[in-house]
């Protein structure tokens, strides 16, 4: 029971069910499959520790696998490196949520039945997510009768899908536990009326007051001095808003891969070589699937004007069949496109643009006398696009009007009729009535029912490998002239190369400042260097790297050398407050004579509303001590000096009026409910991991 403790101290609690798609169960993947896990660590197979139990590195290859695998049935595709990334910490959140979670499920004798298993799939509360995916398209309805069937075929179906069944059902069991758990904590939690009242009083409970106001700049920092001694002490009384994770700093510099002149002239040819071959191509969308890169555009579609690319916009007037559009280029990106075919299609596609004069604001003759006097400013030559933004009360007046392409039956009737029935582009010489209003309405694409389909070859510029291999050379030159951070830092400044640094690396880091891909320079900074010690040089795809371990942080209490500039500005604020506070305590008066006779640092404001809510004052920020002075005082007494985040208060209550007594404080008492409610998700997790005393290791594996 120590962790609802702790949680219960921490925060009211709540956590929404865990949400899992039943696309789980969907073909594909194979779940023993393993990506990403390349084992450095010897005989040593942990990966980490969470609530007192080993993790091995064999029980999180599996969790992954589940994830990948799940991944897989939900998209149909493998995920990729990157997407790998994301289901790794997947994968150990659920180990976390298993081992800490599941000791307290125990302890509480929380469990998820063989009954309720089966009232979640084919009972009376049947899963949200299997009556989605069972529902008919066409009625909208459950249809309880394929579910049925589908659970009478699955010991008939293929492994995996019965494998994937299997893991749903885990996860409706898990999410169960979950909620069964989060509703007991649900249950222990509750706003008092008391606690509404005072929250409604601080929300209506209204201080006018005057403060003086001396920040802390006023004093320079030459005026106060600190001592280490003292910077240290601030730290061990504060030691636990200081607390350390492990990391690393690094210095590196990188060789860029970029492709040579001569990579851009010989790639230019081989697309003038396809561009030729596409040409001639008899099967379009074949060509286009075995020659792209397919990195961004589909090979192969049929689009309407609207949905054309827009390096195809301008053509579309002049298409013809068969000819070559482009190449494209966008950063490395080159794109060919054939138009295959031209064809009528059933819909017919219009642009327009429209100045919108609504009837809601303005009685109708207001609205159509202003919007006459519009058309007759564009029938005199004004412009359309600058008329609309300075007059149409649509949101596409930020666009000059401009409402794209649209097809038949996406707008209202009177507007649709007007614009499809112009033959040609140009402006509508009357006005048009809508519900919303009146419509100014300029056709820039006359209708047309004219669609295509077009083929897509996309191909990138890559380096050569003589480009590589160059770049290569020139960063394992650098390396080999270099022993320690002197010879590197003095090499790099000779070969004019750019020393990048990179702070608070976190072990499991997939990237490093200004560096993407970076996972191989942060395994070896944790598992393999010490501090001065140069690495290899690491190949990161987009460029070479080397690197200069320059300095570790272990886990615990920062050092006074890592966080030496936040202190000393505490200190310092500390010691100038205590300047300020001495120099006012020498001043007498009422607050304006203090604040003359302090200098022109010294400032008096007023408020005729403050609110124990708020926590703030006007021109000082945060100031929970000085607001809740005011609330405390007598009208007409004024505080001792205060010293508050930015600087020194001094407060003087004017007046004070209290709430007005109400018969129910429900809504206070629901407003606080939520707020605890909203940030419980977050709070629930730090207690569970504060709790459960990770110790992750991946880094040795991953």
């Amino acid at each position: 029971m120590s962790l609802i403790g702790k949680i219960r101290e921490k925060t009211a609690l709540i956590v929404g069910a865990v949400a899992v798609g039943l696309t789980l169960f969907v073909v594909g993947g194979d779940i023993l499959s393993s990506q990403g896990g390349q084992i450095f660590g010897g005989n040593d197979t942990t990966v980490g520790e969470i609530a007192g139990q080993e993790v091995s590195q064999e029980a999180y290859q599996q969790a992954i696998n589940e994830q990948k695998a799940n991944y897989t049935l939900r998209t149909q595709q493998q995920p990729s490196e990157r997407e790998m990334v994301s289901l790794r910490q997947q994968a150990w959140n659920k180990l976390i949520a298993e081992n800490a979670f599941g000791q307290e499920f125990e302890k509480l004798g929380i469990e998820v039945t063989a009954q309720e298993l089966i009232d979640m799939v084919q009972g009376n509360n049947i899963d949200p997510g299997i009556r989605q995916s069972f529902t008919d398209p066409n009625t909208g309805e459950f249809d309880r009768d394929r579910l049925l069937n589908y659970l009478q075929a699955l010991p008939q179906l293929a492994p995996d899908q019965q494998i994937s069944w299997q893991l749903y059902e885990q996860s409706l069991s898990e999410a169960r536990e979950r909620l069964k758990y989060d509703n007991l904590l649900i249950a222990g939690n509750y706003v008092t009326q008391e606690e509404a009242k005072r929250q409604y009083q601080s929300e209506n409970k209204v201080a006018e007051v005057e403060y003086l106001y001396v920040p802390f700049y006023a004093v320079g920092d030459s005026a106060v001095s600190v001592t280490d001694a003292e910077l240290q002490s601030y730290l061990n009384e504060h030691s636990e808003e200081y607390e350390a994770e492990e990391s690393r700093t690094l210095q590196y510099v990188r060789f860029p891969v970029i492709p040579s002149a001569i990579d851009v002239e010989d790639f230019e040819a081989e697309l003038e070589e396809l561009k030729l071959d596409f040409s001639e191509a008899t099967n379009d969308s074949t060509f286009a699937v075995i020659n792209s890169d397919a990195i961004s555009t589909p090979a192969y579609q049929t689009l309407n004007p609207g949905s054309l690319p827009q390096d195809l916009q301008d053509s579309a007037a002049t298409f013809t069949e068969g000819n070559i559009y482009g190449p494209f280029s966008q950063n490395e990106l080159y794109t060919l496109y054939k138009v295959s075919e031209i064809y009528e299609d059933t819909i017919s596609y219009a642009r327009a643009s429209h100045i919108l004069i609504k009837t809601d604001s303005r009685t109708e003759a207001e609205a159509r006398q202003e919007a006459q006097g519009l058309l007759n400013q564009l029938r005199n030559g004004a412009d359309f696009a600058e008329l609309a933004r300075a007059n149409s009360e649509d949101g596409s007046s930020a666009q000059g009007g401009d409402l794209g392409w649209f097809s038949t039956g996406r707008m209202v009737a009177p507007f649709e009729e007007a614009v499809f029935g112009q033959s040609q582009p140009g402006l509508i010489q009357r006005l048009i009535k809508t519900e919303y209003g009146y419509h100014i309405i300029n056709v820039t694409e006359a209708a047309t029912n004219q669609a295509y389909k077009v083929a897509a070859v996309e191909l990138e510029l890559y380096p050569s490998d003589q480009t590589r291999d160059e770049a290569f050379r020139e960063a394992d030159l650098f390396a080999s002239e270099i022993s320690d951070l002197g010879s590197f830092i003095s090499q790099a400044d000779q070969d004019s190369l750019d020393v990048q640094v990179a702070e608070d690396v976190q072990k499991n880091a997939q990237t490093v400042t200004g560096l993407t891909g970076a996972r191989q320079v942060v395994q070896w900074a944790f598992r393999d260097a010490s501090v001065g010690d140069i690495s290899e040089v690491y190949d990161l795809e987009e460029a070479y790297v080397v690197a200069v371990l320059t300095g570790k942080t272990e886990e615990g209490t920062a050092t006074l050398a890592d966080v030496r500039p936040e202190i000393e500005a505490k200190v310092k604020a500390k010691k100038k407050g205590e300047v300020i506070v001495e120099k006012l305590n020498g001043l007498s008066g009422s607050l304006q004579e203090i604040a003359d006779a302090y200098g022109a640092d010294a400032n008096v404001y007023s408020s005729s509303d403050l609110k124990l809510s708020t926590n703030t004052l006007p021109n000082v920020g945060f100031a929970p001590e000085a607001v809740g002075r005011a609330f405390a005082m007598e009208a007409g007494q004024v505080s001792k000096s205060i010293t508050t985040e930015n600087g020194v208060v001094m407060i003087k209550l004017d007046a004070l009026t209290d709430a007005p007594e109400i018969a129910d404080y429900a809504t206070y008492r629901d407003q606080l409910q939520q707020q605890r409610r909203s940030r419980a998700a977050y709070n629930i997790a730090e207690a569970v991991q504060e709790f459960a005393d990770i110790e992750d290791e991946r880094y040795k594996f991953y």
